[in-house]
């Protein structure tokens, strides 16, 4: 999907049950309170602040050691974000415990898993099913049915959000197989089987 210019300018639905307009933006402002509303189901269960602090603390090691692989063999990444790499984004998969906070300034890279009670001001929200989420970012998935899926909720700065997906669609490669390849076969195994199992899901084959 390398060099595709993706325009964006159907409408979404926003969180608030307004539409957004992703190309010229629908916002609440930027540094929002970003889980104001949150529907994650994960974040209702009982004793659900203490299993997202211990799940945090169990995933950083992961999300830091991918977040700077991806920055050193991605370095133009940031070129394309422009004043975006300053950022905040808030990256929300509903079936986890926490959500995923997002800085790509490449002198204060930031990937962070945080409790969503305890999430920062961002300048945007990204909401949905992790699948999803992670066929958004993936440059060899089908980004585009990504990101104009119903299950995907996005807020804040609108133009954020799609400065972001369009620098990660120009990567070459896939980063999701990238990620799972740190982890050897095991994690090319669970990659694959995750991709399976959610295909079959949405498509019933």
């Amino acid at each position: 999907m390398k060099g595709k210019a993706s325009s964006v300018a159907q409408p979404i639905a926003g969180a608030d049950g307004n539409r957004v307009d992703l190309q010229h933006g629908r916002t609440p402002g930027n540094h929002e309170n970003p889980m104001a509303g949150s529907a994650g189901w994960a974040s209702r269960l009982p004793g659900h602040r203490g299993l997202a602090r211990i799940a945090c603390t169990m995933v950083q090691p992961l999300l830091t050691r991918t977040v700077r692989k991806i920055a050193r063999n991605h370095t133009s990444l940031f070129a394309r974000l422009g004043p975006y790499r300053e950022a905040d984004f808030l990256i929300d998969p509903v079936e986890l415990p926490f959500a995923l906070h997002l800085r790509p300034d490449p002198d204060n890279l930031t990937f962070c898993a945080v409790p969503r009670d305890a999430a920062p001001p961002v300048t945007a929200t990204i909401q949905g099913p992790f699948m999803l989420l992670l066929q958004l970012i993936d440059a060899d998935e089908d980004g585009d049915a990504a990101f104009f899926s119903r299950a995907l909720t996005i807020t804040g700065d609108t133009e954020a959000v799609v400065r972001l997906r369009n620098a990660l669609d120009d990567v070459d490669g896939s980063i999701a197989e990238e990620t799972a390849g740190l982890f050897g076969r095991p994690g090319q195994a669970i990659l694959k089987r995750l991709r399976r199992s959610y295909h079959t899901e949405n498509t019933g084959i």
